[in-house]
Parts: C-alpha cells; sequence; structure tokens
C-alpha cells in the first residue's frame, strides 16, 4: 500500500442487519421464569441461532449478588445465603490463579502450572524438582515459598452508590477521578476496621464491575506463610505441551498441593473446606466452578468488537504469528543455544497468546456470534427508548461509541505498524537502542542533569543482544511492517529504507550503526561518538513523532490515549445504563475479581466426531506409546510401567459448560453438596469466543478429575499422609502415623 488513506479505508466499520428479530435478550429475562431451562441449555438459542440468548453475556456471577433462586430452582436444591457462604471461604486466590481449602488444616490444592513457579523457588541446590516433582513426606519437610500469599474471601459488598454519590457530585474529569480514589479509600478504611483481629492480614479492594457502572468491595484475610507440600512432575501437569494447549481430549496430572500456617507456626485451621469426592462426576452432573476469571469484553458494543475484528485483535495475530516463525525457525536450527536463551518457554508464551488471540478473531468473524450480539444490542437500544428517564440519561450512548471506534479506525495502519513497539524478546535491540539514543541525545543538548543522563544512558546499555540470525530478522519484520502499513511514501518508512529494500536496508542498519551490538553502544557512548548522523538514530527520530508525538505531543499513542479516555467513560456510562435496565439478572464481565459459574458436564462434537465427557489413565499411556519419548507427551521415569496397582481406567480430565476463562486456572469445581470433583485448567478452542459471548452448546471447560489426583497420589507417589488427610480430614505429621491409619 502506498498511503494511509489506502490503507485505513479497509477499516470502515460494516455495521450488520439485525433484520426483523422480535424476540431476544430483553423479553427472555422479562418473560421467561428463573427455573424454565433444563441443566445447560440457553434459551432463545433454538429455532434461530442468530437470535440474542438468556445467557449470551454469560454465567460469571458475583458473590455479592448471588443467583440463589435460579441456582435453586434450575439443580434442585437449596442454594441459600449460607450455601454461598461456605462456598465462598472455602475458594481461595492466589498470585495469578485460583485454590481451594480441602482439609481444616489449611491443605490447599491448586494447578500446577499455577504452583510452577513456586516450585522453582523451594528447589534446592542441586535439586531438579519441576522435572521430579515434590513431596514432603512429613509436616516437617514442608518447604517454605517465598514472597506467596494465599487469599480469602470474607466478604463481598456493593459499594455503587457511595461511588456514584461522590464522583456524580464532581464537575470535569480530574475531579471526578480524584473523588472516586478518595471515597474508594474511605471505603477500604471503614471495611478493612471492620475485620480487625484474626488470622491473616486484611485486604479490601474496590473493583469496577460494569466497565465502572457498579462497584463492589471485595474483603480478603490474605495468608503469607504459604508452603510447599506436593507436585506432579511437569511432563505430568504439562502433558501434551503446546500442542495440547486449548484442545480436547486432554490427559494431563495439573496439580499441586500446598498448605497455609497460622502465625504460631502451625498448620492453620480452617472451618470452610471442600470434602474431597470419591465418586467424582458423570455425564449430565452439575458443576459450579469458583475462581477468578481475567477480563472479558461481553459488555462490549458491537462497534467496539468490529474494531477489535479489524484492527486490535487482527494486529495482535498477525504480530504474534510473525515473531514465533522467527524465533522458531532459529530454534529449530539452533536447539542447544535455544535452550540456553529459555527460547522454548518464550515460544509457548507467544504460541499460547496465538492461539487465544486466533480463536477470539474466528469468533468475531463469526456471522452468528456477531449477528447475536446485534441482536442483544438492538434489544438493549429499545429497552433504553422505552423508557423516557432512561432515553434522556443514556439513550445515545451505544451511537457515541460507535462514532470514538470510527477515530480508532483511523488509526489502524498506525496500530498494525507500531503493535509492541517496546524492549523486550520480540523486538529488534538496534531499533529499541535507536529509540533511547534519540531521547539521551535530546536530554544532554538540552543540559539534563548527569543522573538524568546516566538513567538513559543505563536503559541503553541494559539491552542486550540477540543472536545475529534473530536480530536482523526481527529487524526486517519491523521494517517490512512500516512499507506494509504506512505505506512506501510514509516518513518512517521513508527514513527507514532511505530508497532501499527491506533487506538492503537490515543490512545497512546493522553494518553502519554504532548502535548494532552491546558492545559498539558501550563504545559509541563512552566515547562521545553517538550522535544524530547514526543510521538507527536517523530512523528513531523520524519514527518518535508519530509514535508518541515527540517533540509536538500529536502522536499515535497519544491520539489514541486520549480516544481511549473517552471510550472508558462512554463504556462506564453503559455499565450504568446496562445495569439500570436489567439488574444482576445480567451478570458483569470478568475482571479478576471472585465468582461462582454452573455448568453441566456434557459431551460435544468435533472433528467428525464425539468428545467424551471425561478420559483415563489409559489415554495417558496411549499417547505416550503413540508419540514417543521424544515429544510433548513423554512420561517421567517414576510412571513407566504402570504401576501394578494404578488404576488405569481412572477418570484423569472431565469438561462441563461451566463458563471459565482464563485466570480460572486453579478453580475449584464442586457439587451442590460442596464437594470438589475437578480442578479447572483450560478451555477449548471453541471455548474462547467467551472473551465475547457465552455458548454452551460450542465451549466447555477442562478439568483435572480429583479421582485421578488421589490416584497418582496414593499408587505412583506413595503420598499417604496427604491421601489420608483428605479423606479423614485429620493432620498426619509423618508418613507412619498415616501408615497406621491406613491399616
Amino acid at each position: 500500500m502506498s498511503s494511509n488513506h489506502t490503507f485505513a479505508s479497509q477499516f470502515r466499520v460494516q455495521r450488520p442487519s439485525t433484520g426483523t428479530l422480535i424476540l431476544g435478550f430483553l423479553l427472555l429475562l422479562l418473560l421467561v421464569p428463573l427455573d424454565q431451562p433444563a441443566a445447560g441449555q440457553t434459551p432463545g438459542s433454538g429455532s434461530d441461532p442468530a437470535r440474542a440468548g438468556r445467557f449470551d453475556m454469560g454465567k460469571m456471577w458475583t458473590f455479592e449478588n448471588a443467583p440463589m433462586a435460579y441456582f435453586t430452582e434450575t439443580y434442585g436444591f437449596s442454594a441459600d445465603p449460607a450455601w454461598f457462604e461456605r462456598a465462598r471461604l472455602a475458594a481461595l486466590r492466589i498470585p495469578g490463579c485460583s485454590a481451594a481449602f480441602v482439609s481444616p488444616n489449611g491443605l490447599v490444592v491448586t494447578n500446577h502450572h499455577c504452583a510452577r513457579g513456586a516450585v522453582v523457588s523451594v528447589t534446592r541446590e542441586g535439586e531438579s524438582l519441576l522435572d521430579d516433582g515434590f513431596y514432603a513426606s512429613s509436616l516437617e519437610e514442608e518447604r517454605s515459598i517465598p514472597n506467596y500469599y494465599v487469599d480469602q474471601l470474607i466478604a463481598a459488598e456493593d459499594v455503587s452508590d457511595e461511588v456514584f454519590r461522590a464522583v456524580d457530585q464532581a464537575m470535569g474529569d480530574a475531579a471526578k477521578e480524584a473523588a472516586r480514589r478518595e471515597v474508594i479509600s474511605r471505603i477500604q478504611e471503614r471495611i478493612s476496621s471492620g475485620h480487625a483481629g484474626g488470622e491473616g492480614a486484611v485486604r479490601v479492594e474496590v473493583t469496577a464491575l460494569y466497565n465502572g457502572g457498579r462497584y463492589s468491595a471485595y474483603t480478603y484475610r490474605r495468608f503469607s506463610d504459604v508452603r510447599m507440600v506436593a507436585a506432579a512432575e511437569l511432563e505430568l501437569g504439562f502433558f501434551g505441551g503446546d500442542p495440547d494447549n486449548f484442545t480436547y481430549p486432554r490427559y494431563a496430572l495439573d496439580f499441586a498441593f500446598l498448605r497455609v500456617y497460622g502465625s504460631d507456626g502451625e498448620p492453620l485451621e480452617t472451618e470452610h473446606y471442600f470434602g474431597w469426592s470419591l465418586d467424582g462426576v458423570q455425564e449430565n452432573d452439575v458443576v459450579f466452578v469458583i475462581g477468578n476469571p481475567g477480563p472479558t469484553n461481553r459488555l462490549n458494543t458491537v462497534a467496539q468488537l468490529e474494531f477489535q475484528r479489524d484492527v486490535s485483535v487482527a494486529a495482535q495475530k498477525s504480530f504474534l504469528g510473525s515473531r514465533l516463525a522467527i524465533m522458531k525457525e532459529f530454534y529449530d536450527e539452533n536447539p542447544e543455544q535455544g535452550e540456553a536463551m529459555g527460547l522454548r518457554n518464550q515460544m509457548f508464551g507467544l504460541s499460547n497468546s496465538l492461539k487465544a488471540n486466533s480463536g477470539r478473531l474466528d469468533a468475531l468473524k463469526d456471522p452468528v456470534i456477531m449477528e447475536r450480539k446485534g441482536d442483544g444490542e438492538r434489544l438493549f437500544q429499545e429497552a433504553l427508548d422505552a423508557d423516557p428517564e432512561l432515553r434522556a440519561e443514556w439513550g445515545g450512548l451505544i451511537q457515541d461509541m460507535a462514532a470514538i471506534q470510527e477515530e480508532k479506525m483511523a488509526l489502524a495502519p498506525e496500530y498494525f505498524a507500531f503493535l509492541r513497539l517496546v524492549p523486550g524478546n520480540t523486538e529488534s535491540s538496534l531499533l529499541i537502542r535507536g529509540i533511547y539514543a534519540v531521547q539521551y541525545l535530546q536530554a544532554r543538548d538540552g543540559g539534563a542533569s548527569p543522573a538524568q543522563l546516566d538513567r538513559i544512558r543505563g536503559q541503553i546499555l541494559g539491552i542486550t543482544d540477540k543472536p545475529e540470525e534473530m536480530e536482523e530478522a526481527f529487524l526486517a519484520e519491523r521494517l517490512g511492517d512500516f512499507q506494509r502499513y504506512l505505506g512506501s511514501d510514509h516518513p518512517v518508512t521513508a527514513a527507514a529504507l532511505e530508497g532501499r529494500s527491506v533487506e538492503g536496508a537490515t543490512t545497512h542498519l546493522r553494518a553502519r550503526s554504532a548502535l548494532a551490538t552491546a558492545e559498539s553502544t558501550a563504545g559509541a557512548l563512552e566515547g562521545g561518538a553517538l550522535d544524530s548522523s547514526d543510521p538507527a538514530v536517523r530512523l528513531a527520530g523520524a519514527l518518535l513523532p508519530s509514535l508518541v508525538g515527540l517533540p509536538s505531543g500529536e502522536g499515535f499513542q497519544t491520539r489514541l490515549n486520549a480516544l481511549s479516555a473517552q471510550e472508558r467513560e462512554l463504556a462506564a456510562d453503559l455499565g450504568r445504563a446496562r445495569f439500570a435496565v436489567y439488574g444482576p439478572d445480567v451478570p458483569p464481565d470478568a475482571s479478576r475479581s471472585p465468582r461462582i459459574t454452573d455448568g453441566v458436564v456434557k459431551p460435544y462434537t468435533y472433528n467428525g466426531t464425539l468428545a467424551p465427557v471425561y478420559t483415563t489413565f489409559f489415554g495417558l499411556y496411549d499417547h505416550f506409546h503413540s508419540y514417543g519419548r521424544e515429544s510433548d507427551w513423554n512420561l517421567p521415569d517414576r510412571w513407566l510401567p504402570p504401576h501394578p496397582d494404578l488404576d488405569l481406567g481412572t477418570p484423569l480430565n472431565f469438561i462441563s459448560t461451566a463458563d471459565t476463562y482464563g485466570g480460572n486456572s486453579g478453580s475449584p469445581a464442586v457439587t451442590p453438596n460442596l464437594e470438589i470433583v475437578g480442578l479447572n485448567f483450560d478451555r477449548n478452542v471453541e471455548g474462547l469466543s467467551r472473551d465475547f459471548i457465552f455458548l454452551p452448546d460450542r465451549g466447555r471447560n477442562i478439568m483435572v478429575d480429583v479421582r485421578a489426583i488421589k490416584e497418582a497420589m496414593d499408587v505412583v507417589y506413595d503420598a499417604d499422609r496427604i491421601v489420608q488427610e483428605i479423606l479423614t480430614h485429620r493432620l498426619f505429621r509423618t508418613e507412619a502415623e498415616a501408615d497406621a491409619v491406613g491399616r
């Protein structure tokens, strides 16, 4: 493309026609009784799949607006306040994940991948606990995890009215933000003082829900004395590796045990914990998953989703795919060097993000999903228009949001060209040094203090070299991005290529710039030889005005930030409007805050066949023998051959329709009797559409079956101390004590 206009014209909003659908989300909420659907069904999605469904916005219910009547009437048990309190107090939050108490002695279970960093931190010299696994055969051998915590949610309270009273009285954005901070601080102090005393430090977090349309205060007890009890080997916890990520059937034994200790140095006595199910689940059983799902985009307008489809998510997918290909090519040709660099883990992170963004983009390109979203938006607008008071206050919000997206669409070329242009393992070191060098030279010529110059110099010198092949490929890819998305006539592209091809410009920059290597950079800085004639400095000097607006302040990032700020304010108003129409019957988007969701153990069709509701140890060994030692389906020596007492028919992983997302890793899946039956650890590819819409007929969450955890602990790891604890709820300090009970 030769100009911004040519490229940007591809991104004009094409809003879908919703036709003449006359019944959808609003009428379902108003007219369909809560006990109407059978378990797992979605009203409104039968005869016309493009019609908005009752649960399109999901089932990530909050505890402060617990769906007591819905759970009770739909699943036939008494989901009263006491039930929700027991569930809330037994479920836990750990860094980046979720977990659960499973004994009255502070014993905690979570995913292996959630505790992987903790396993590394307790590993001693000469050990390889990630590869070999860990088990403390006595209480004294449980290892303290440094800088770790477990949070227990002890209270949840809607504080929206208190926040809005303070904010709505302020005039202007700055004043409103100051008022918001002040009132939140007061709320935190007030609630904290009411929970003084007891074990653990009290933490109050005021969380914006419905994009700022509501506010809830979550009060936690934080326990900081947490110790490692047991963890499977990495090859079991991550069985199937990246190829199996976001897939099912699965065969991963993704579990670890921790323990919380009290201030007296003894295991914490906990009144609330989940019993360990011996019977597990069968097809059509209901499960409730409790955790802290990461942010979703279900409340976004159609115009916002179109921007993500055409620009933000599309750009992420393109970037991740191209950079991952560079890393993979280098790793395949230089495996030993790649291992020493930790390249395999870096590639997994990129691949995980690429799969997620690919699934999200597929969902945004699905016409049925977009038509359903459009139908739900139409019904929401009709509800606003039907009430004079709501129409006067919020009737034009959807149109205002669409106008913001139109303005953002004009920035699409820069969005693609500049995405992730930051220091890191996916960017040219030379280019980043050039950006810092411009700042350094401007600061030096502007009379900056020695301390300021030293700070920028340290940033430049802190950028390490990449292998030559990778550096060349990353630089060429970025220069190619400038040409592809900005066009050859753009000042940035002209400065980058200077009339050369991308390959020629890459070679020229690396050969002529003093910033090509860390060594030559240090020499240029120390000798005072670095100046604006350096080709990398010239390129960065042309780049920064377009990127961040230096020195004018009118660059891409400045414009995008301003539009994003307006978008956040509109989103908050839309959240208030949506809550005014639907109340808590439509739960808020996930926000890494505590949620409980319901689902049914149910198979699904894929690749022309039927996925079973659970897999077994038979499948684990079948995959090992099918793929072999040098594969992602390898098994540790401890597991070979299978122990003669290991029941290979034991369920290993299972699925349900529960509404989970990233952050739900380690979340306990429990029965109506609050017995734990599984640990959530992933979702299938079809479930990636849950960022935007909840479609239980497509997506499944994937869980480790607690029957497999018990079987492995009992037979393979010979961990009788823990097995007896989860069965009897008694604390055993040694294996001998547990063995005596077992006999």
